[in-house]
């Protein structure tokens, strides 16, 4: 049974940092690409950042690029988002997700598994 669990959100001032985590279980993780996504209630989702599987390829949404920095560990069966500079705008349930093939592509295209998300809120 795959899952994709996701810790490290909160809440935090504009300016501040947090690192989101996801660990994933009950699959080869270093076979998958991983990508971060965020929602905000009664929008659709939206790519933030994605990395390729051994981690040599990154993409990143414009509106983080910067401030977000995407990696994993393979070896913990981790990937990690690095949030720096935080926005009001950034809030969100941000949401880990793995897929084997379009690795970077910036849309939900691929996704085989999602986490159960976690909230990111950002006061001004």
């Amino acid at each position: 049974q795959v899952q994709l669990v996701e810790s490290g959100g909160g809440l935090v001032q504009a300016g501040g940092s947090l690192r989101v985590s996801c660990a994933a279980s009950g699959l080869t993780f270093s076979n998958y690409a991983m990508a971060w996504f965020r929602q905000v209630s009664g929008k659709e989702r939206e790519f933030v950042a994605a990395i390729t599987r051994t981690g040599n390829g990154i993409r990143y949404v414009d509106s983080v690029k910067g401030r977000f920095t995407i990696s994993r560990d393979n070896a913990e069966n981790t990937v990690y988002l690095q949030m720096n500079s935080l926005k009001p705008e950034d809030t969100a349930v941000y949401y880990c997700a793995a897929r084997l093939s379009v690795a970077l592509t910036p849309t939900i295209e691929g996704v085989l598994y999602w986490g159960q998300g976690t909230q990111v809120t950002v006061s001004s």
